[in-house]
């Protein structure tokens, strides 16, 4: 396996951990009885799009090879 690859796999079990961690807020955010996305919901999730983009760049940048 390439570094690039591992790196790709623990990106992959970071975003899935992101994710986790995401909507347990928001069921602890529901559970409380709050309406609106909690602001640490939102970073979370925009870090886990960030952490996709560059799993997404890095499977093209093996594609190439």
């Amino acid at each position: 396996m390439s570094t690039v690859d591992e790196l790709t796999a623990q990106l992959q079990i970071i975003s899935d951990e992101l994710g986790d961690k995401a909507l347990d807020i928001l069921m602890q955010a529901h559970r409380r009885g709050e309406t609106k996305r909690p602001d640490s919901e939102r970073a979370i999730t925009q870090a886990r799009r960030a952490i996709e983009k560059a799993i997404s760049l890095l499977g093209r940048m093996n594609s190439d090879d």
